[in-house]
């Protein structure tokens, strides 16, 4: 078959004999449709997370067709049009069994090597895949919206945490006895509870994050970038206002818009010791900052800032069960993903896109791939 291969960092070759998989008990043989440019995967390319290591097919935001099935398979059918978790789980361990697949101890993401395995994505024309990752989605979502189920569920799931929410949908009644959710729940529509929220970092997962948030019922967004352009995008997309993150006294303002003690939350999606620091000046006493991003592996922490003012500060990762409700947010344009997409082209000019977004100089958000 024909695959995208990152073959040394930043080298890539379109390969036309990839060797085909073939599906195992309990698999299914998709073939892709249509698979977006990661922002960790162009972090990955050149080899400084590690997490890339050559060579590779990369690729985990995706969507295509069933085109065989694995012996013992009978809830799927051929022709099936699926997109699936980026996160291959166990299903057995504990986290697994409560819902946070995204926890799992042996986890393996799509198109990842970080050395203790070697996983290949879907910068390819077909893919293997378990049935437990896969979820349908309606003829009337385009095969290039559809890739976006996968950023669309790690905003839900950064939202999902500040709701108070532990699991999406999907898992929800895998949480323990006495849950107050449950698969289609009132937690997991528009009247969850809301409130002021700043949003560091108005990138694809920021722009993503805003829309969570207003789709959920959160009353006030205030975006945070350094991009004129995206900030402008942000307040298309619900942010209520916009700022320049370079702008002088920004946090003491940002409190200032939000009631004079600051937002009830915030979220961090860069990964970076300004963003952070912003994130966690910005808030209320008493207050949550969700950390989304983690493009640094260490960074400086305010500790005194966030003890004194009993902040609450929270990881999100991936997702875990968001997946049901971000098909349905697409598909009612409820999460608009059409002004995120920047270009759709074939795999085999792959390498030439990738470098594209790598330079960051056209301000692209995301390319979408087609084997086809």
């Amino acid at each position: 078959m024909k695959a995208l291969v990152l073959t040394a960092p930043s080298e890539f070759n379109y390969d036309i004999g990839f060797p085909d998989p073939v599906p195992a008990a309990g698999e299914v043989l998709v073939k892709i449709k249509a698979c977006g440019i990661c922002g960790s995967d162009i972090h990955g390319m050149d080899g400084r997370s590690g997490r890339r290591q050559p060579p590779i097919v990369m690729g985990h935001e995706a969507a295509g067709e069933i085109i065989a099935l694995g012996e013992g398979v009978t809830d799927w059918q051929l022709g099936d049009r699926v997109t699936f978790d980026s996160t291959e789980y166990c299903g057995e361990c504990d986290e697994c069994q409560s819902g946070y697949v995204n926890l799992c101890p042996r986890r393996k993401v799509l198109g990842v090597s970080p050395g203790e395995y070697r996983r290949h994505g879907c910068f390819a024309e077909k893919i293997v895949l378990p049935t437990r990752i896969l979820y349908r989605i309606p003829e009337s979502l385009p095969f290039e919206k559809a890739a976006f189920a996968e950023p669309v569920s790690i905003a839900l799931h950064a939202v999902n945490l500040a709701d108070g929410i532990e699991v999406g949908e999907a898992f929800a009644e895998a949480e323990e006895e006495g849950a107050s959710c449950g698969h289609g729940c009132e937690c997991h529509g528009d009247e969850a509870k809301g409130g002021t929220a700043v949003v560091v970092g108005a990138g694809l997962i920021g722009l993503l994050v805003i829309q969570a948030l207003k789709a959920r019922g959160w009353e006030r967004v205030i975006a945070v970038d350094l991009d004129e352009k995206r900030l402008e995008l942000a307040k298309q997309l619900g942010a209520e206002a916009a700022f320049n993150a370079k702008q002088e006294g920004l946090a003491l303002h940002l409190r200032e818009l939000c009631g004079g003690d600051g937002a009830d939350a915030s979220f961090e999606v860069v990964g970076a010791a300004a963003p952070l620091d912003l994130a966690i000046r910005s808030v209320r006493k008493g207050g949550q900052v969700i950390l989304v991003g983690n493009l640094q592996p260490n960074t400086p922490f305010p500790l005194q800032e966030v003890v004194t003012r009993q902040l609450t500060i929270r990881g999100s990762c991936s997702c875990a069960g968001e997946y049901p409700e971000a098909i349905r947010r697409i598909e009612d344009g409820s999460i608009q993903v059409q002004p995120l997409l920047s270009a759709v082209a074939p795999l085999e000019e792959g390498a030439g896109w990738f470098q594209r977004l790598y330079d960051n100089k056209e301000g692209l958000l995301k390319v979408v791939l087609k084997p086809e």
